[in-house]
């Protein structure tokens, strides 16, 4: 060979070497620049703040190398389709993710699957198709990547096989990157919720996402799921003994007040028992002879919770039926004196809430349910609450169920839909004979093809099941979760039947069709109220309405309806962001109604949706522990508390705002600074209790711990 050659040929060679070198440098980078910017494209189109991006991107180049490592040691053509594969599916898993949080306001991990699985998500198909439509461009954008490697990934890096320890050099990286994540997360972030306390974390899906990212959400509920973290909270509960009276400088008795005035030359009524609403148990011996540390904590925790006290309202309808709604989707912006005279006139009469909350929590109708017939707060994250009692088979002590089914009552349950949230388990186990579409709900409108016309009228769903309780010798106690609220508020099956009512709104399409399901509501309860009186049981029933949750996902509706703003809703709306909100869009309605009552009785302190049953539990004369729940007896002198999902929290005091870490003193409420410090710590560790306690209590069987096993009451219908 001629000198040129030689020299002609060690170019090539040192271009083939270049070339080599950097195939394999792509190779390594492809999977951590994959990721990075799945993660960028992911945070900047949810809105979120790129403040946390150091953490998600170091956690990302960490995933990703070990993602690279994956395609190296095989053949070549093993090598460029595991790449393309697995660059494809991950990226699908980041539109999934984009796409459920749109519609359903959660991200969704491993763990959720089965969940989601067990629902009927054909209900959803126009909301899902309209939302991908929608998502077009940022499903381009995300599959940009992957579409490019199919293209030209072969061409580009080759995928040659490598030698074992380059691989093996890559997943170093990926140990090296991994540990600088975790010095990253130790940093003095601020904040109620910091990395560092969110990976230790199973619940909160969807700050990790937001300051962990969405790769190492996914892992760590990969890992939860083998090996359970342990989040039994810190055993300090000082301070929560101050929490327990009335709202600052407001008197404690003002909670309710009669209108009008009694007549002062009336005889004095007998004095009013005003003892704690506790029960005979020995929380302080559990927590000394259980080997179990969440026990142990619970049963400590519930023994320093200051209990309410018993008040002129206990028993007032001891003995009573009692029919309690869950209100799919609703609203008291959407009640008109006009339109719907029976919500005005339960919501206007009897107890009247001035300042109800239905505060928004994870899996929005299980989670109304939750904190309506448990009094609980639920897990922010998998397994969702109110499934998992019923696969546990937890004992719902102090549920009205459970109450009222041990005094002889009937108790039954409806819902004109199929098994969503697995409620068929949970709410047999909560002591309903529950009757759904497709076990033992009968009479309900069917297509021609013998399914369910969505969504299913209320007023049907009580007409098809009154017959079952209404001429009962014993007293009864029934629930109905309705579903004509439902999303989304197009022409459809309910709104149709009231066209003719709506059409002359000065609303939008939209806003036009809310209202008509508000109206079929009102047209249900009218009925339900005429059966009772026909059958003269009216005035011995208690009726109990509350929303499981406000149109979060249309809250254009209720700006529409209420005539304000109430913040950037858009973050609301598309990804259940708190942080620019106006909670005034929770303020609601809360019936609690009897035509027995002469006078109304005006509510002014916070109140929210876990403050139902002990509220309901005094009013029937119950015995039951007001320390072992997460609401108090709206209707005593304790402190009114809503807590919302991202941590913000209003009580009658004043409203402390999370993203902020600010507290605004309610009107009429003067602190001083070391009274606001102390107060807003000491509230802080209470919401922060009354959050965690929930799973434990339902992991635990708690309340078979401190009742024994042979405490839970069955239906004598699966008996």
């Amino acid at each position: 060979m001629s000198y040129n050659g030689r020299r002609a040929y060690s170019g090539r060679s040192r271009r083939s070497s270049e070339h080599m070198l950097a195939q394999t440098m792509g190779r390594a980078a492809l999977f951590p620049a994959l990721l990075v910017y799945l993660e960028l494209v992911l945070h900047i189109y949810m809105g979120d703040a790129l403040a946390y991006a150091p953490v998600y991107v170091v956690f990302g180049l960490a995933g990703g190398l070990f993602c690279s490592a994956l395609c190296m040691p095989w053949r070549r053509l093993a090598n460029g389709l595991t790449a393309k594969i697995l660059a494809s599916v991950i990226s699908l898993v980041y539109i999934v993710e984009i796409i459920a949080k749109s519609i359903l306001q959660n991200y969704y991990a491993f763990s959720s699957l089965g969940l989601a699985a067990g629902n009927k998500l054909s209900d959803y198909a126009d909301v899902i198709l309209g939302k991908v439509l929608s998502s077009i461009p940022v499903i381009l954008l995300i599959l940009l990547p992957a579409i490019g490697l199919w293209i030209f990934g072969g061409r580009l890096l080759g995928f040659d096989r490598l030698d074992i320890r380059f691989a093996g050099l890559v997943l170093a990286g990926a140990a090296v990157f991994h540990l600088a994540g975790l010095g990253v997360i130790h940093l003095p972030w601020k904040g109620d919720l910091t990395p560092k306390m969110l990976y230790h974390m199973a619940t909160n899906m969807d700050d990790q996402v937001e300051q962990l990212g969405m790769w190492t959400m996914l892992r760590l509920d990969l890992k939860h799921m083998v090996f359970p973290p342990s989040n039994t909270p810190t055993g300090d509960f000082s301070g929560l003994d101050n929490l327990g009276g009335g709202g600052g400088d407001k008197d404690p008795s003002s909670s309710g007040s009669q209108v009008p005035g009694g007549d002062a030359s009336e005889p004095v009524p007998p004095p009013v028992d005003t003892s704690p609403n506790v029960m005979d148990v020995d929380l302080a011996g559990l927590a000394a002879s259980t080997s179990d540390s969440d026990v142990k904590w619970l049963a400590e925790y519930f023994n320093s919770v200051t209990p309410t006290k018993k008040n002129q309202y206990t028993g007032m309808f001891e003995g009573y039926n009692v029919i309690q709604l869950v209100l799919e989707g609703f609203s008291g912006y959407a009640i008109d004196k006009d339109l719907t005279p029976t919500l005005y006139k339960l919501t206007h009469e009897g107890f009247v809430f001035n300042n109800f909350y239905t505060a928004l929590h994870f899996t929005s109708t299980s989670n109304g349910e939750c904190q309506s017939l448990l009094g609980m707060y639920p897990r922010n994250g998998q397994p969702a609450t109110m499934t998992y009692t019923g696969k546990q088979g937890t004992n719902a002590y102090f549920s009205l169920a459970q109450q009222l089914g041990k005094k002889g009552y009937l108790v039954e349950g409806f819902h004109a839909n199929g098994d969503m949230y697995g409620r068929q388990l949970s709410h047999d186990n909560l002591g309903y004979h529950w009757m759904q579409f497709g076990s033992g709900l009968e009479g309900l409108d069917l297509n021609d093809s013998g399914k369910l016309m969505w969504p299913q009228r209320d007023k049907k769903l009580i007409e098809a099941s009154i017959d079952s309780y209404l001429n009962s010798s014993a007293p009864f106690h029934v629930y109905y979760l309705t579903i004509s609220g439902h999303t989304p508020y197009s022409n459809h099956w309910t709104a149709q039947q009231y066209q003719d009512i709506v059409s002359a709104l000065p609303y939008s399409e939209k806003t036009r069709n809310y209202v008509a399901t508000a109206i079929e509501v009102d047209r249900a309860l009218e009925y339900l109220l005429n059966r009772l009186e026909q059958a003269g049981k009216l005035d011995k029933t208690l009726i109990v309405a509350a929303a499981d949750h406000v149109p979060y996902g249309d809250v254009d509706v209720l700006e529409e309806l209420a005539g304000k703003s109430f913040g950037d809703t858009s973050k609301l709306s598309d990804r259940l962001d708190e942080s620019a909100l106006d909670f005034d869009l929770y303020k609601n309605s809360l019936i609690l109604w009897s035509s027995s009552m002469e006078e109304t009785v005006e509510v002014d302190k916070v109140v929210c949706q876990v403050d139902i049953l002990p509220t309901v539990s005094n009013l029937l004369g119950l015995e039951y522990d007001s320390r072992m729940l997460d609401g108090t007896d709206a209707l005593s002198d304790s402190e009114g508390l809503a807590v919302f999902t991202s941590k913000c929290w209003r009580s009658d005091r004043g409203f402390y705002n999370r993203f902020t870490q600010t507290f605004t003193p309610a009107e009429g409420v003067s602190m001083t600074a070391e009274e606001q410090d102390s107060y807003v710590s000491a509230m802080k560790k209470l919401v922060g209790y009354k959050l965690d306690s929930t799973h434990m209590v339902v992991t635990t069987d708690f309340f078979s711990q401190v009742f024994g096993k042979e405490s839970k009451w069955v239906n004598p219908a699966y008996r």
